[in-house]
């Protein structure tokens, strides 16, 4: 085909994954971000070690996207896992798969990788504009406030890949919402996802355990159970367990005002056996050691033991009925700006298998703008280059057609 251009609006993993596939189709590929540089959430995300995907066998994988995942199946069946981690580490990035099954980049940061791919997409001729924020359209053209002042563009075709609206000093506040719902594009309202829950803990407690952990615990609510590590904080529970709950936590509290989280502490043993345990002579031991050394628990636990109404109880069946099915009262969600990741955004039938607009032809959309979620563990990452694949490749086919 004849050189066209495509602007890519937003330079997180979406975006760029989109930038390279039509760049390396010929297309002429300009990427906009509005911050002073590229992917910061990307960057963010890999400074406790950049989980790029997980291992798990298809059927569960596809599993985690929830309501979505029938349509983030077909974008994994372009862009998989096993294809992930071959792109990482064709740009130099030996990667490893962790006992969890989570997968990352030997270097365990993000920096390195995002430098290889950026020097490959200049190599492949992507001009990236920082500082280049897109504030609507007007005329058929697409307006950007750049710091040498407004800039109107007519690319042939646009792929947004602006976000969703957490952590929104990185660069995705969700302001596209406007420009788009005026458009005719349906819009599922922004919300918190992979985030902490407000417990009222009794001050004594948040002072002495906030940042401590809950490792090793099952995590129930409703007919779900998830087994994992909570981490404690001054304001409630976060942490990977409580993040894979956290969207029917959520919707729960929206709907109850509160709800109910049981905390079994010991999920590797049943009832009778920790029964069995806990009934052996206390000795000289004081409560909290005896509970170490008897019920396996960290002070952490303890703490939590002692942090729920009424006395901890004396008898060895009580006991582990109580250590086995802690009652916790979650009656807050923290909000967008201290989330992983946001649900809703473009409804997924607001655009084709392409992610092409239906309201705007030649329009493409991914990553985090459509309306998915999933829990932290490589599924968020893994979705955001997928749907960055399948709205690159569209685009390409679509100007093929004109």
């Amino acid at each position: 085909m004849d050189a066209k251009t495509v602007h890519v609006i937003g330079a997180g993993p979406a975006g760029l994954t989109a930038a390279e596939r039509l760049a390396q189709a010929g297309v002429c590929v300009v990427v906009h971000e509005a911050m002073p540089s590229p992917a910061r959430k990307f960057l963010m995300a890999g400074r406790g070690g950049l989980n790029l995907t997980h291992s798990e066998p298809e059927a569960a994988f596809v599993g985690r996207y929830g309501e979505a995942a029938p349509r983030v199946a077909g974008w994994l069946a372009r862009f998989s896992p096993t294809h992930l981690v071959g792109w990482a580490e064709g740009l130099g990035q030996a990667t490893f798969t962790g006992s969890s099954g989570r997968v990352f980049p030997k270097a365990m940061k993000a920096s390195p990788l995002l430098r290889a791919w950026l020097a490959r997409l200049s190599e492949l001729g992507v001009e990236v504009r920082t500082r280049s924020r897109w504030v609507g359209r007007r005329n058929g053209g697409w307006v950007f406030a750049t710091p040498e002042g407004e800039r109107v563009e007519r690319p042939e075709a646009v792929v947004l890949a602006l976000g969703g609206a957490s952590w929104p000093r990185l660069g995705s506040d969700g302001s596209w919402t406007d420009d788009l719902a005026a458009a005719g594009v349906a819009i599922a309202p922004l919300r918190p996802s992979n985030m902490g829950f407000d417990v009222a803990w009794s001050p004594v407690f948040a002072e002495r355990f906030a940042g401590q952990p809950l490792k090793n615990v099952a995590l129930r609510q409703g007919g779900r159970t998830v087994r994992g590590e909570a981490m404690i904080s001054a304001y409630g529970l976060e942490g990977g367990a409580i993040y894979a709950l956290s969207a029917d936590l959520r919707e729960a509290i929206v709907r109850d005002g509160a709800t109910e989280l049981v905390v079994d502490l010991r999920p590797d043993l049943d009832e009778a056996a920790l029964a069995a345990r806990l009934a052996r002579p206390r000795g000289k031991d004081s409560v909290s050691n005896w509970l170490r050394k008897a019920g396996g628990l960290s002070p952490a636990a303890v703490g939590l033991l002692r942090e729920i109404p009424g006395e901890i109880p004396t008898g060895a069946e009580k006991l582990a009925r109580r250590i086995k099915a802690v009652r916790l009262k979650l009656t807050g969600a923290q909000g967008l700006a201290r989330a992983i990741s946001s649900a809703g955004g473009v409804r997924l039938d607001q655009v084709d298998d392409r992610l092409m607009l239906k309201a705007l032809p030649g329009v493409f959309v991914a990553g985090e703008m459509l309306d998915w979620e999933a829990p932290t563990g490589g599924y968020l990452l893994q979705a955001c280059f997928a749907s960055g694949v399948v709205a690159g490749e569209g685009a390409k086919a679509w100007l093929a057609e004109r």
